[in-house]
């Protein structure tokens, strides 16, 4: 008795499973056969990515030996069309490079390229911080003490990655805007800080033997 109910449950069963599959059949088929798609476009769409990072490689390499080869007009030319076409790692490390390149023949459009990116928020802000020292470095001999100071006070604390460079950066400014006091305040932070880089630390000694005597402690 229990083996007749036993075939009719089964029977129901696949009754139940026939309406089902007649039902839906059309939606289950679609929905694999979109599944099976999305995974090809996936699929595509990774090897696209992976031929790009590839051919923008070899192109920042070429535009490297450019520079290499003080082809600095070409260089810069490549570099700022791999800023625009590349994937975006390659894009901030030719926007950056493409900067560099400009300084060779103009260092005020050299200082608006990093000024652009230190006010990038698509950049990491070291990224951002290595643009905002470099525009600082180009225009030390020449801004006024009052322009360099907003810009790279902010990377001179002492948690700042490039603090000693800032700092360094600072006292220079000062010295040749004839802040004696600024300059010492700076050569002072400089050669106090254990983790002051040697060679850095020279430089600002070799600098407080500039300033007045009355600067200089």
């Amino acid at each position: 008795m229990s083996e007749f109910f036993q075939e009719v449950d089964e029977e129901v069963r696949r009754e139940q499973l026939k309406k089902l599959w007649d039902r839906y059949s059309a939606l289950i088929v679609g929905l694999a056969v979109l599944i099976v798609a999305a995974v090809g476009a996936w699929r595509g769409y990774q090897y696209w990515q992976n031929q790009l990072a590839v051919e923008a490689g070899a192109s920042f390499e070429a535009a490297l030996k450019l520079s290499e080869d003080n082809k600095h007009s070409e260089a810069e030319a490549a570099f700022t069309k791999l800023a625009t076409s590349a994937p975006s790692g390659y894009r901030v490390l030719a926007r950056l490079r493409a900067a560099a390149e400009t300084e060779a023949r103009d260092k005020p459009a050299a200082v608006k390229l990093y000024d652009a990116i230190g006010a990038d928020s698509s950049f990491s802000t070291i990224e951002q911080d290595v643009a905002k020292l470099r525009s600082a470095a180009l225009q030390v001999d020449s801004a006024s003490y009052a322009d360099i100071r907003p810009r790279l006070e902010p990377l001179s604390g002492a948690n700042s990655t490039f603090r000693h460079s800032a700092r360094e950066l600072l006292a220079v400014s000062a010295w040749r805007n004839n802040d004696t006091s600024a300059a010492r305040q700076w050569v002072d932070m400089i050669t106090t800080d254990p983790q002051t880089p040697s060679t850095v630390r020279q430089r600002a000694e070799a600098l407080r033997a500039l300033l007045p005597a009355s600067a200089k402690s």
